[in-house]
């Protein structure tokens, strides 16, 4: 089969590689789509993965043409959209139900080869089984929204809440969404990327703007959300939590990314800073919302590319262009 490969770090090509079989609980599923996200930078710069070459992407969906000896669950023809998470189950973390901070912590098109191919591998519990209604390539927008339900779980928002957003691209248009439908008074965004905003004001934030200086709200942001890893963008967010706010850092971040707090207003004004990794009991609470229309793929996607334009694909995304760009076997 087909298969992008990240050989080294700055490395990407396409090659032929032996097709997959699956083990007795997995499942081999026909990539319909497979959409590309921060972590595939960070993958290509040589940091998430511990071992390169691997086969990237894992935000995917398609259809099961193969199933292990043991799958009952699904059968050949089936629709799914697939939870890249492989947590351990055994470690004190998995056993605390904090899989997403497992100490063996791996990932379908992380760590294990993933979807930017015309097949991948998947254990039969990561699939869930795709109504009629949704389309098989949209529903590829089911991991990233996954890590956004899991991004509101941490948050634990409040009714009314004042929310300011850096970042409209998917995860902050995503982050946009959910608090709309979570009771937030206002949802202000903040992006540099003019056609970014534009589609943040299309999907009815409050403001956007490419500065939180051109927004009125004096006595700060009840939540402020990272959705851009940028060091700037973050200080600059830090400095915008209100009393008794909280500050989430949902953006993926370079490892060498530094930013400043002040300990003693951290203290004195009840901030929370916080983080969310990846997904956490949410896959299936995504794919509900999904068929539910709380996204319209026609807004997040962006651009659907074939496979061998994986690199310039990559070139696209990292320069801002568009929104979710997905590739296509």
């Amino acid at each position: 089969m087909k298969a992008v490969v990240i050989t080294e770090p700055g490395s990407v090509e396409l090659t032929t590689v032996e097709d997959p079989t699956p083990g007795p609980r997995e499942v081999v599923v026909a990539v319909a789509a497979c959409g590309l996200c921060g972590t595939d930078l960070h993958i290509l710069q040589g940091e998430f993965a511990p071992t390169l070459p691997i086969v990237p992407g894992h935000e995917f969906a398609g259809e099961v043409v193969a199933v292990g000896s043991a799958v009952t669950e699904v059968a050949v023809g089936a629709r799914v959209a697939v939870d890249p998470s492989l947590h351990c189950g055994e470690c004190h973390y998995c056993r605390m139900g904090r899989g997403n901070l497992c100490e063996r912590w791996a990932a379908i098109g992380v760590t294990e080869p993933g979807g930017a191919a015309e097949f991948a591998v998947a254990p039969v519990a990561n699939c869930v089984v795709l109504p009629d209604h949704v389309a098989t390539a949209d529903a590829a927008l089911i991991e990233p929204l996954s890590c956004a339900v899991r991004g509101y779980d941490v948050l634990r928002s409040k009714l009314a809440d004042h929310v300011l957003i850096y970042g409209s691209g998917t995860m902050g248009l995503m982050m946009l969404e959910l608090a709309k439908r979570t009771g937030a008074a206002t949802v202000d965004m903040v992006d540099l990327n003019p056609d970014r905003l534009a589609t943040a004001r299309q999907l009815g934030c409050s403001n956007a703007t490419a500065s939180a200086d051109e927004i009125a709200r004096p006595r700060g942001w009840d939540v402020v959300i990272d959705a851009t890893g940028n060091a700037a963008a973050i200080q600059d967010g830090l400095g915008r939590v209100g009393r008794g706010g909280t500050f989430l850092q949902f953006g993926v971040a370079d490892y060498a990314t530094r930013a400043v707090i002040e300990p003693y207003r951290i203290y004195n004004q009840e901030i929370t800073i916080t983080g969310s990794m990846a997904v956490l009991h949410s896959y299936e609470r995504a794919a509900e919302l999904f068929a539910a229309g709380v996204l319209d793929p026609s807004v997040f996607i962006s651009d659907r590319m074939p496979l061998a334009d994986y690199a310039h694909a990559l070139e696209r995304f990292q320069a801002g262009v568009g929104r979710k760009i997905q590739v296509v076997p």
